[in-house]
């Protein structure tokens, strides 16, 4: 009889505890790694931090590589540039000397239909607004000479140009440059840029496109911004030199400086 009491307590006290092991192996869920947590969190703030940096990129300050030599000496091919976006967001208007990024198209590009590698040009387009690649062909930089109702003449007899009458000296030119070898008289209408590269032999500008819809004109509203500050090389970090060559030119209107 005590024998068989033992057995009985024995299985009765082994019983549960085999169950509860069963039931612990059954509901149990092994932790993810430290590692794979860890890469979670990098891929996350990752994607964070560039969706924070194409925000900024897009409504404040954009960086924009030089594509081409048109702005030489001022901007060598291979820098990046920071495009100020706010510069005209309040009411103020380019000025002549300034240093603009514009969407050229319907100016100095066709405007043309949609197609392509949609995938691959936002891609391209993100990249861009980065600092990382090319910007778009319809993206252009370039120095305004003329605002809503000047008159750009070239050249004077001393080869120079000509402003509302007032000669310009230019000492942002390329080396060598003459402000055009082509001659010109436009007026520039309201709300449009009369725009021209620093290295006039080298610049496709406002003067490639006379005779054309637009007659080279850029809209006030196709603007992207002032380039304000080089940001590399980092031996030409700073900001972007500003000139006087237009000081004491008088408006065309009262509404332009």
């Amino acid at each position: 009889m005590d024998t068989e009491a033992q057995h009985m307590e024995r299985d009765l006290s082994s019983g549960p505890e085999e169950g509860a092991e069963e039931g612990s192996r059954s509901t149990h869920v092994p932790d993810r790694s430290p590692a794979s947590m860890s890469w979670g969190r990098t891929v996350f703030l990752g994607m964070l931090c560039t969706l924070a940096l194409l925000l900024f990129s897009t409504f404040v300050l954009q960086p924009f590589l030089i594509p081409s030599g048109s702005m030489q000496p001022t901007l060598r091919v291979g820098d990046r540039v920071l495009v100020n976006k706010l510069a005209y967001r309040f009411g103020s208007e380019p000025r002549r000397g300034d240093v603009v990024v514009f969407d050229g198209t319907g100016s100095f590009v066709q405007e043309t239909a949609p197609g392509g590698n949609a995938v691959g040009a936002l891609l391209q387009g993100a990249a861009a607004s980065l600092g990382l690649a090319e910007p778009a062909g319809s993206d252009f930089v370039k120095r305004v000479v003329g605002v809503g109702g000047d008159r750009v003449v070239c050249c004077d007899e001393r080869g120079r140009l000509e402003v509302n009458g007032a000669p310009v000296d230019e000492e942002f030119l390329y080396p060598g440059d003459r402000p055009s070898q082509v001659a010109f008289d436009i007026v520039v209408p309201d709300g449009r840029l009369w725009v021209m590269g620093d290295h006039r032999s080298n610049s496709r500008d406002s003067r490639d496109h006379l005779g054309q819809p637009g007659g080279g004109m850029v809209p006030v509203e196709r603007v992207i911004g002032r380039v304000d500050w080089l940001g590399w090389p980092l031996g030409r970090l700073g900001s972007l030199e500003g000139t006087d060559a237009f000081t004491g030119i008088r408006p065309a209107d009262g509404d332009h400086g």
